[in-house]
């Protein structure tokens, strides 16, 4: 139902226009629905708001994971830890990250931020 997905979180961005939590769902879901251009445009997006304002790493790791590209999405995972982004309070639990759950570096991340196993 990805074409339903990205109609909502279209209305949400028009909702909140500013907002790069909820632009990066959109993206998010751009990537999984494989609309490929979309997504590398709200990374864009994303990046440039960075230059003038704070945008959560994590936000911008989301885009990266439902493009399926793990490596882009670690550095940016890794940002989001080293600026200690309170989002980052969901990694554990948030089912955006099950497609890398089983990679030794979430494992790892989950280890620093000393989650319990």
């Amino acid at each position: 139902m990805f074409k339903e997905a990205i109609a909502e979180h279209e209305k949400n961005v028009a909702l909140f226009p500013d907002s790069p939590l909820h632009l990066g769902h959109l993206g998010y879901t751009y990537g999984l629905a494989g609309k490929k251009a979309q997504a590398l445009k709200v990374i864009e997006q994303l990046k440039q708001w960075s230059k003038r304002r704070y945008v959560a790493p994590y936000d911008i790791a989301l885009v990266y994971i439902g493009l399926g590209e793990k490596d882009q999405a670690f550095a940016w995972l890794e940002k989001a830890y080293q600026a200690h982004s309170n989002d980052m309070s969901n990694l554990k639990a948030d089912p955006t990250f099950d497609p890398v759950r089983s990679d030794p570096r979430f494992q790892d991340l989950l280890r620093r931020m000393k989650f319990p196993p």
